[in-house]
């Protein structure tokens, strides 16, 4: 991403009056030729390379989501990620874990925001996860699955993301030695429902928590969006197989941990997205499961929006 150029509307204000000046004659070499005009956008371009570093995180942010493909952006209504990476109070340069990536709709996003100071960790399912994910499947399957995964970090090289955060890798349940109190934040972005619903096979989801616990450094963020399921509803339907999960639950497994609740937001609720108990997440956008394009069932889903979603940010105590 060319930051000095896309970055000229942000710094404008610090710009002002360098745009006014040209480099005294005195100042070039005996033999130069004759300087060139100095126009404004020279100016802004050379300052704006200078000046980076000192804009406003949010600021920069502003500008990281603009470049996004209109696909992202449409979702920016639902996902709020300015505003949620804001909450979770991730900031250039840091080393964020981020759990289950796949396709890197925040990854794009946090790679160019986090710069070349910062590191983005993609932090994948384990290989034992995915016999229970799709029951049934192949071991063919299975091992594509874990291809995929095992991918990812390399992938990144194909976005065209200049200037970025360096990248990297590793399994849940596999966290190195090396890697415990590195990390600045760990996010569960719609993360955690497969994990809860495999939790009596393989235990897995504890043992996330528990290392997103030891990778954080002491102060380290937790942060975590879910698809959020009325308390109302059972806990068997809370389970995570129908993509929802108790908020109260998910509270009360990071205190179990060590965690201690900072805040909540509902910067991602959605109180139009009510399930009952013969529904599953996937119903709604962006999914659409179950319904025609054209039918009222889908004008129904689609006037519902994506799901309702909790927002919490945990901190592991000094």
């Amino acid at each position: 991403m060319k930051r000095h150029s896309i970055l000229l509307v942000s710094a404008a204000s610090i710009l002002t009056a360098a745009c006014t000046t040209t480099p005294a004659e005195d100042t070039l070499p005996a033999e130069a030729p004759a300087a060139p005009e100095v126009t404004e956008e020279i100016i802004v371009e050379e300052v704006i390379i200078e000046k980076v570093a000192e804009v406003d995180s949010a600021a920069l942010l502003s500008v990281v989501l603009e470049v996004q493909p209109e696909e992202a952006k449409a979702r920016y209504a639902y996902r709020h990620p300015a505003e949620t990476l804001e909450f979770f109070g991730i900031e250039p340069g840091m080393t964020v874990v981020e759990a289950l990536p796949g396709g890197g709709w925040y990854s794009k996003i946090l790679i160019p925001y986090l710069g070349p100071e910062g590191e983005l960790i993609g932090w994948h399912y384990p290989d034992g996860i995915w016999a229970h994910i799709i029951p049934g499947a192949d071991e063919e399957r299975i091992a594509e699955f874990i291809a995929r995964g095992n991918g990812w970090a390399a992938g990144t090289a194909d976005w065209g993301i200049e200037d970025g955060a360096s990248v990297s890798q590793f399994k849940m349940a596999e966290l190195p030695e090396e890697a415990h109190g590195t990390a600045d934040a760990v996010l569960f972005i719609r993360a955690l429902h497969n994990l809860k619903r495999t939790e009596t096979e393989t235990g897995y989801f504890t043992a996330a928590i528990k290392e997103s616990y030891a990778v954080l450094k002491p102060g380290g963020v937790v942060g975590v969006v879910q698809h959020r399921g009325p308390a109302d509803n059972s806990a068997d339907w809370a389970d995570g197989s129908a993509g929802y999960l108790h908020e109260a639950d998910i509270i009360a497994a990071f205190g179990a941990a060590g965690f201690v609740l900072d805040a909540k937001s509902e910067i991602n609720a959605n109180p139009a997205d009510q399930p009952t108990e013969d529904d599953i997440v996937w119903r709604l956008p962006p999914t659409r499961g179950g319904t025609e394009e054209g039918t009222p069932e889908r004008a129904a889903v689609d006037a519902i929006g994506e799901s309702d979603r909790m927002t919490l940010r945990f901190i592991k105590p000094n």
